[in-house]
Protein backbone atom coordinates (compact mmCIF):
# COMPACT_ATOMS: atom_id res chain seq x y z
CA UNK A 1 0.00 0.00 0.00
CA UNK A 2 1.36 3.42 -0.95
CA UNK A 3 2.14 5.95 1.82
CA UNK A 4 -0.36 8.53 0.50
CA UNK A 5 -3.07 5.86 0.84
CA UNK A 6 -2.07 5.01 4.42
CA UNK A 7 -1.75 8.63 5.59
CA UNK A 8 -5.49 9.41 5.81
CA UNK A 9 -6.02 6.22 7.81
CA UNK A 10 -3.31 7.20 10.28
CA UNK A 11 -4.71 10.67 10.83
CA UNK A 12 -8.15 9.20 11.58
CA UNK A 13 -6.83 7.31 14.60
CA UNK A 14 -7.16 9.52 17.74
CA UNK A 15 -3.85 10.24 19.39
CA UNK A 16 -4.06 9.85 23.19
CA UNK A 17 -3.16 13.02 25.04
CA UNK A 18 -1.24 13.23 28.28
CA UNK A 19 -3.05 14.21 31.44
CA UNK A 20 -2.27 16.23 34.57
CA UNK A 21 -3.41 14.22 37.58
CA UNK A 22 -3.83 15.70 41.06
CA UNK A 23 -3.75 13.94 44.42
CA UNK A 24 -4.94 16.24 47.22
CA UNK A 25 -4.61 15.50 50.90
CA UNK A 26 -7.83 14.18 52.40
CA UNK A 27 -9.31 16.74 54.79
CA UNK A 28 -12.32 14.83 56.09
CA UNK A 29 -12.15 14.28 59.85
CA UNK A 30 -9.53 11.64 60.71
CA UNK A 31 -9.24 10.45 57.12
CA UNK A 32 -5.67 9.22 56.74
CA UNK A 33 -5.93 7.35 53.45
CA UNK A 34 -4.56 8.75 50.19
CA UNK A 35 -5.84 8.30 46.65
CA UNK A 36 -2.53 7.26 45.06
CA UNK A 37 0.62 5.59 46.38
CA UNK A 38 4.17 6.26 45.16
CA UNK A 39 3.86 3.03 43.14
CA UNK A 40 0.78 4.48 41.46
CA UNK A 41 2.66 7.67 40.67
CA UNK A 42 5.45 5.66 39.05
CA UNK A 43 2.94 3.75 36.93
CA UNK A 44 1.23 6.91 35.68
CA UNK A 45 4.59 8.58 35.01
CA UNK A 46 5.59 5.53 32.97
CA UNK A 47 2.73 6.43 30.62
CA UNK A 48 3.97 10.01 30.40
CA UNK A 49 1.36 11.68 32.62
CA UNK A 50 2.12 14.46 35.11
CA UNK A 51 1.22 13.72 38.73
CA UNK A 52 0.78 16.54 41.24
CA UNK A 53 0.70 15.48 44.89
CA UNK A 54 -0.08 17.78 47.79
CA UNK A 55 2.68 17.84 50.42
CA UNK A 56 2.08 15.40 53.30
CA UNK A 57 -0.88 13.80 51.45
CA UNK A 58 0.52 10.32 52.04
CA UNK A 59 1.91 10.70 55.55
CA UNK A 60 -1.17 9.30 57.27
CA UNK A 61 -0.79 6.10 55.23
CA UNK A 62 2.95 5.86 55.81
CA UNK A 63 4.19 7.37 52.51
CA UNK A 64 6.61 10.31 52.68
CA UNK A 65 6.93 13.23 50.28
CA UNK A 66 10.38 11.93 49.39
CA UNK A 67 8.91 8.62 48.22
CA UNK A 68 6.47 10.45 45.97
CA UNK A 69 9.23 12.64 44.57
CA UNK A 70 11.42 9.62 43.89
CA UNK A 71 8.49 8.05 42.01
CA UNK A 72 8.26 11.13 39.81
CA UNK A 73 5.56 13.26 41.43
CA UNK A 74 5.62 17.05 41.56
CA UNK A 75 4.90 18.15 45.12
CA UNK A 76 2.61 21.16 45.67
CA UNK A 77 2.10 23.08 48.87
CA UNK A 78 -1.67 23.56 49.02
CA UNK A 79 -4.87 21.80 48.09
CA UNK A 80 -5.84 24.81 45.98
CA UNK A 81 -2.67 24.36 43.91
CA UNK A 82 -3.58 20.73 43.18
CA UNK A 83 -7.18 21.45 42.20
CA UNK A 84 -6.14 24.51 40.24
CA UNK A 85 -3.75 22.64 37.94
CA UNK A 86 -5.10 19.10 37.65
CA UNK A 87 -7.39 17.76 34.94
CA UNK A 88 -8.19 14.62 36.94
CA UNK A 89 -8.40 14.48 40.73
CA UNK A 90 -7.87 11.11 42.40
CA UNK A 91 -9.17 10.99 45.96
CA UNK A 92 -10.55 8.59 48.52
CA UNK A 93 -13.55 10.35 50.08
CA UNK A 94 -16.11 12.70 48.60
CA UNK A 95 -15.20 16.40 48.49
CA UNK A 96 -16.38 18.33 51.53
CA UNK A 97 -17.73 21.90 51.57
CA UNK A 98 -14.26 23.49 51.75
CA UNK A 99 -13.34 21.80 48.47
CA UNK A 100 -16.44 22.70 46.48
CA UNK A 101 -15.17 26.11 45.29
CA UNK A 102 -11.87 24.54 44.17
CA UNK A 103 -13.50 22.16 41.70
CA UNK A 104 -13.43 23.34 38.09
CA UNK A 105 -15.93 22.84 35.30
CA UNK A 106 -15.11 19.70 33.25
CA UNK A 107 -12.63 18.51 35.90
CA UNK A 108 -12.74 14.74 36.38
CA UNK A 109 -13.11 13.59 40.00
CA UNK A 110 -12.39 9.90 40.59
CA UNK A 111 -13.31 9.01 44.18
CA UNK A 112 -16.03 7.68 46.47
CA UNK A 113 -19.08 9.95 46.37
CA UNK A 114 -22.13 8.15 47.85
CA UNK A 115 -24.39 10.81 46.33
CA UNK A 116 -27.57 9.02 47.39
CA UNK A 117 -26.87 9.94 51.01
CA UNK A 118 -25.57 13.48 50.34
CA UNK A 119 -28.05 15.97 48.87
CA UNK A 120 -25.81 18.99 49.47
CA UNK A 121 -22.88 17.23 47.80
CA UNK A 122 -25.05 16.23 44.83
CA UNK A 123 -26.23 19.79 44.19
CA UNK A 124 -22.70 21.14 44.71
CA UNK A 125 -21.26 18.85 42.04
CA UNK A 126 -24.13 19.70 39.68
CA UNK A 127 -23.36 23.38 40.20
CA UNK A 128 -19.62 22.90 39.63
CA UNK A 129 -20.34 21.02 36.35
CA UNK A 130 -17.60 18.54 37.13
CA UNK A 131 -17.33 14.97 35.85
CA UNK A 132 -17.97 12.76 38.88
CA UNK A 133 -16.94 9.12 38.48
CA UNK A 134 -17.79 7.25 41.66
CA UNK A 135 -15.77 4.27 42.83
CA UNK A 136 -18.83 2.70 44.45
CA UNK A 137 -20.88 2.37 41.25
CA UNK A 138 -18.19 1.03 38.90
CA UNK A 139 -19.82 -2.32 38.21
CA UNK A 140 -18.72 -5.41 36.31
CA UNK A 141 -21.02 -7.53 34.15
CA UNK A 142 -21.40 -10.06 37.00
CA UNK A 143 -22.72 -7.24 39.28
CA UNK A 144 -19.47 -7.13 41.29
CA UNK A 145 -18.28 -3.71 42.47
CA UNK A 146 -14.49 -3.92 42.07
CA UNK A 147 -13.65 -0.56 43.64
CA UNK A 148 -16.01 -0.96 46.58
CA UNK A 149 -15.04 -4.52 47.46
CA UNK A 150 -11.62 -3.72 49.00
CA UNK A 151 -13.04 -1.17 51.45
CA UNK A 152 -16.06 -3.39 52.12
CA UNK A 153 -13.63 -6.13 53.09
CA UNK A 154 -11.78 -3.79 55.45
CA UNK A 155 -14.94 -2.32 56.98
CA UNK A 156 -16.52 -5.76 57.33
CA UNK A 157 -13.50 -7.11 59.19
CA UNK A 158 -13.36 -4.00 61.37
CA UNK A 159 -17.04 -4.12 62.39
CA UNK A 160 -16.77 -6.99 64.93
CA UNK A 161 -13.47 -5.54 66.15
CA UNK A 162 -15.11 -2.18 66.90
CA UNK A 163 -18.26 -3.84 68.18
CA UNK A 164 -16.25 -5.98 70.60
CA UNK A 165 -14.58 -2.85 71.96
CA UNK A 166 -17.82 -0.95 72.52
CA UNK A 167 -19.44 -3.93 74.22
CA UNK A 168 -17.07 -3.22 77.11
CA UNK A 169 -18.80 -1.68 80.12
CA UNK A 170 -16.55 1.43 80.40
CA UNK A 171 -17.65 2.26 76.84
CA UNK A 172 -21.35 1.83 77.80
CA UNK A 173 -21.74 -1.64 76.32
CA UNK A 174 -23.30 -4.71 77.95
CA UNK A 175 -19.97 -5.80 79.40
CA UNK A 176 -19.75 -8.95 77.31
CA UNK A 177 -16.66 -10.61 75.90
CA UNK A 178 -17.44 -11.45 72.28
CA UNK A 179 -16.01 -14.96 72.43
CA UNK A 180 -17.02 -15.78 76.00
CA UNK A 181 -14.88 -18.15 78.10
CA UNK A 182 -15.25 -21.81 79.15
CA UNK A 183 -18.46 -22.06 81.13
CA UNK A 184 -19.82 -18.72 79.85
CA UNK A 185 -21.74 -18.33 76.61
CA UNK A 186 -20.25 -16.13 73.87
CA UNK A 187 -21.98 -13.02 72.56
CA UNK A 188 -24.76 -13.23 69.99
CA UNK A 189 -23.90 -11.33 66.80
CA UNK A 190 -26.50 -10.50 64.15
CA UNK A 191 -25.25 -9.55 60.68
CA UNK A 192 -27.78 -7.98 58.32
CA UNK A 193 -26.68 -8.65 54.75
CA UNK A 194 -24.69 -11.49 53.23
CA UNK A 195 -22.60 -9.51 50.76
CA UNK A 196 -18.92 -8.65 51.05
CA UNK A 197 -19.25 -6.63 54.28
CA UNK A 198 -21.54 -9.14 55.95
CA UNK A 199 -19.43 -12.12 54.95
CA UNK A 200 -16.24 -10.58 56.30
CA UNK A 201 -17.97 -9.42 59.49
CA UNK A 202 -19.40 -12.89 60.12
CA UNK A 203 -16.01 -14.56 59.53
CA UNK A 204 -14.22 -12.30 62.02
CA UNK A 205 -16.98 -12.47 64.64
CA UNK A 206 -17.01 -16.25 64.34
CA UNK A 207 -13.22 -16.34 64.53
CA UNK A 208 -13.42 -14.46 67.82
CA UNK A 209 -15.75 -17.15 69.11
CA UNK A 210 -19.14 -15.41 68.91
CA UNK A 211 -22.39 -17.10 67.97
CA UNK A 212 -23.29 -15.46 64.64
CA UNK A 213 -26.53 -15.20 62.68
CA UNK A 214 -26.28 -13.79 59.17
CA UNK A 215 -29.45 -12.69 57.36
CA UNK A 216 -30.10 -12.04 53.68
CA UNK A 217 -33.06 -11.96 51.30
CA UNK A 218 -31.32 -14.21 48.77
CA UNK A 219 -31.76 -17.90 49.44
CA UNK A 220 -29.04 -18.61 46.90
CA UNK A 221 -26.61 -16.48 48.88
CA UNK A 222 -27.66 -18.08 52.16
CA UNK A 223 -26.96 -21.51 50.70
CA UNK A 224 -23.51 -20.36 49.60
CA UNK A 225 -22.76 -18.94 53.05
CA UNK A 226 -23.99 -22.11 54.74
CA UNK A 227 -21.51 -24.15 52.69
CA UNK A 228 -18.33 -22.38 53.81
CA UNK A 229 -19.05 -20.62 57.09
CA UNK A 230 -17.86 -22.24 60.34
CA UNK A 231 -20.32 -24.10 62.57
CA UNK A 232 -20.87 -21.11 64.88
CA UNK A 233 -22.46 -19.17 61.99
CA UNK A 234 -26.09 -19.86 61.13
CA UNK A 235 -28.06 -18.37 58.25
CA UNK A 236 -31.59 -17.02 58.36
CA UNK A 237 -33.92 -15.45 55.81
CA UNK A 238 -34.23 -11.69 56.29
CA UNK A 239 -37.68 -10.26 56.89
CA UNK A 240 -39.13 -7.85 59.41
CA UNK A 241 -40.48 -10.56 61.72
CA UNK A 242 -37.17 -12.45 61.89
CA UNK A 243 -35.22 -9.24 62.45
CA UNK A 244 -37.55 -8.12 65.26
CA UNK A 245 -37.13 -11.46 66.99
CA UNK A 246 -33.36 -11.67 66.54
CA UNK A 247 -32.51 -8.21 67.86
CA UNK A 248 -34.09 -9.03 71.24
CA UNK A 249 -31.22 -11.41 72.08
CA UNK A 250 -28.40 -9.90 70.01
CA UNK A 251 -25.45 -8.26 71.74
CA UNK A 252 -23.86 -6.87 68.58
CA UNK A 253 -25.70 -6.01 65.35
CA UNK A 254 -23.81 -5.25 62.14
CA UNK A 255 -25.67 -3.41 59.37
CA UNK A 256 -24.18 -4.57 56.08
CA UNK A 257 -26.86 -3.94 53.47
CA UNK A 258 -25.97 -2.34 50.14
CA UNK A 259 -28.00 -1.28 47.12
CA UNK A 260 -25.40 0.07 44.65
CA UNK A 261 -25.66 3.83 44.24
CA UNK A 262 -28.92 4.08 46.20
CA UNK A 263 -29.96 4.65 49.80
CA UNK A 264 -29.83 1.64 52.08
CA UNK A 265 -33.24 0.45 53.35
CA UNK A 266 -34.03 0.89 57.06
CA UNK A 267 -34.20 -2.68 58.37
CA UNK A 268 -34.12 -1.61 62.02
CA UNK A 269 -36.50 1.21 62.87
CA UNK A 270 -36.57 3.55 65.84
CA UNK A 271 -39.33 1.62 67.64
CA UNK A 272 -37.26 -1.57 67.52
CA UNK A 273 -34.57 -0.13 69.80
CA UNK A 274 -36.85 -0.44 72.82
CA UNK A 275 -36.91 -4.22 72.36
CA UNK A 276 -33.11 -4.49 72.56
CA UNK A 277 -31.23 -5.08 75.78
CA UNK A 278 -29.46 -2.04 77.31
CA UNK A 279 -25.84 -1.90 76.13
CA UNK A 280 -26.48 -3.60 72.81
CA UNK A 281 -24.08 -2.28 70.17
CA UNK A 282 -25.04 -1.54 66.56
CA UNK A 283 -22.36 -0.97 63.91
CA UNK A 284 -23.93 0.43 60.73
CA UNK A 285 -21.38 -0.07 57.97
CA UNK A 286 -23.97 1.17 55.46
CA UNK A 287 -24.12 4.63 57.06
CA UNK A 288 -22.36 6.31 54.10
CA UNK A 289 -25.30 5.12 51.96
CA UNK A 290 -27.87 6.44 54.44
CA UNK A 291 -27.65 3.56 56.89
CA UNK A 292 -29.84 0.46 57.34
CA UNK A 293 -30.58 1.39 60.97
CA UNK A 294 -32.99 4.32 61.12
CA UNK A 295 -31.42 5.96 64.16
CA UNK A 296 -27.90 6.00 62.71
CA UNK A 297 -26.26 9.13 61.41
CA UNK A 298 -22.63 9.55 60.29
CA UNK A 299 -20.04 9.91 63.03
CA UNK A 300 -16.27 10.33 62.97
CA UNK A 301 -13.30 8.49 64.42
CA UNK A 302 -12.97 11.41 66.82
CA UNK A 303 -16.51 10.93 68.18
CA UNK A 304 -17.52 7.50 66.90
CA UNK A 305 -20.54 6.62 69.04
CA UNK A 306 -23.78 7.94 70.45
CA UNK A 307 -26.52 6.32 72.54
CA UNK A 308 -30.25 6.18 71.85
CA UNK A 309 -32.57 4.18 74.12
CA UNK A 310 -29.50 2.65 75.82
CA UNK A 311 -28.28 1.21 72.51
CA UNK A 312 -24.71 2.15 71.54
CA UNK A 313 -24.52 3.30 67.90
CA UNK A 314 -21.17 3.15 66.07
CA UNK A 315 -21.68 4.86 62.71
CA UNK A 316 -18.29 6.02 61.44
CA UNK A 317 -18.67 6.77 57.74
CA UNK A 318 -15.03 6.10 56.88
CA UNK A 319 -14.19 3.09 59.03
CA UNK A 320 -11.22 1.98 56.85
CA UNK A 321 -9.60 5.37 57.50
CA UNK A 322 -8.60 4.05 60.93
CA UNK A 323 -6.27 1.51 59.29
CA UNK A 324 -4.95 3.68 56.46
CA UNK A 325 -1.88 1.70 55.49
CA UNK A 326 -3.86 -1.47 54.84
CA UNK A 327 -6.80 0.45 53.35
CA UNK A 328 -4.78 2.62 50.99
CA UNK A 329 -2.91 -0.34 49.55
CA UNK A 330 -6.10 -2.39 49.19
CA UNK A 331 -7.97 0.46 47.53
CA UNK A 332 -5.24 1.62 45.16
CA UNK A 333 -4.55 -1.96 44.04
CA UNK A 334 -8.08 -1.86 42.63
CA UNK A 335 -8.35 1.76 41.45
CA UNK A 336 -4.99 2.18 39.71
CA UNK A 337 -5.75 0.17 36.54
CA UNK A 338 -8.88 2.26 36.03
CA UNK A 339 -6.99 5.49 36.73
CA UNK A 340 -4.40 4.56 34.10
CA UNK A 341 -7.18 3.79 31.61
CA UNK A 342 -8.87 7.15 32.28
CA UNK A 343 -5.57 9.01 31.93
CA UNK A 344 -4.48 7.18 28.78
CA UNK A 345 -7.78 7.33 26.92
CA UNK A 346 -9.52 10.34 28.45
CA UNK A 347 -12.69 9.83 30.47
CA UNK A 348 -15.03 9.99 27.47
CA UNK A 349 -13.27 7.29 25.45
CA UNK A 350 -12.54 5.15 28.50
CA UNK A 351 -16.22 5.17 29.48
CA UNK A 352 -17.32 4.39 25.94
CA UNK A 353 -15.03 1.36 25.79
CA UNK A 354 -15.53 0.10 29.35
CA UNK A 355 -19.09 -0.45 30.56
CA UNK A 356 -17.93 -0.83 34.17
CA UNK A 357 -16.39 2.64 34.10
CA UNK A 358 -19.43 4.05 32.32
CA UNK A 359 -21.60 2.87 35.23
CA UNK A 360 -19.28 4.84 37.51
CA UNK A 361 -20.45 8.12 36.01
CA UNK A 362 -22.92 9.77 38.42
CA UNK A 363 -22.91 13.50 37.63
CA UNK A 364 -21.54 14.92 34.37
CA UNK A 365 -21.47 18.57 33.31
CA UNK A 366 -24.30 19.48 35.66
CA UNK A 367 -26.50 16.49 34.76
CA UNK A 368 -27.34 13.44 36.88
CA UNK A 369 -26.69 10.28 34.85
CA UNK A 370 -27.09 7.59 37.53
CA UNK A 371 -30.62 6.44 38.37
CA UNK A 372 -30.04 5.80 42.08
CA UNK A 373 -28.88 9.39 42.58
CA UNK A 374 -31.73 10.88 40.55
CA UNK A 375 -34.27 8.81 42.47
CA UNK A 376 -32.79 9.72 45.85
CA UNK A 377 -33.29 13.47 45.35
CA UNK A 378 -36.08 13.66 42.80
CA UNK A 379 -33.78 14.99 40.07
CA UNK A 380 -34.12 14.53 36.31
CA UNK A 381 -32.11 11.63 34.89
CA UNK A 382 -30.14 12.14 31.69
CA UNK A 383 -29.07 9.15 29.62
CA UNK A 384 -25.32 8.63 30.03
CA UNK A 385 -24.96 7.80 26.34
CA UNK A 386 -26.38 11.23 25.45
CA UNK A 387 -23.87 12.93 27.73
CA UNK A 388 -20.98 10.97 26.20
CA UNK A 389 -22.10 11.97 22.71
CA UNK A 390 -22.28 15.63 23.70
CA UNK A 391 -18.87 15.42 25.41
CA UNK A 392 -17.36 14.18 22.16
CA UNK A 393 -18.57 17.21 20.19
Amino acid sequence: MRLETVAPLLTSIPTPSLMIIGVPKEIKNNENRVGLTPAGVAELRKHGHTVLVQSTAGEGSGFSDEEYQTAGATMLGTIADVYGQAEMIIKVKEPIAEEYPLIKENQLLFTYFHFASGEELTHAMIARKAVCLAYETVELSNRALPLLIPMSEVAGRMAPQEGAKYLEKPLKGRGILLGGVPGVKPANVLVLGGGVVGTQAAKVAAGLGAQVTIMDVSLTRLRELDDFMPKNVVTQYSNEYNIREAIKTSDLIVGAVLIPGAKAPHLITRDMLKTMRPGTVVVDVAVDQGGCIETCHPTTHENPTFIIDDVVHYCVANMPGAVPYTSTLALTNATLPYAVKLANQGWQEACRRDEALRLGLNVVHGEVVYKGVADAWGLPLVNVETVLELAAV
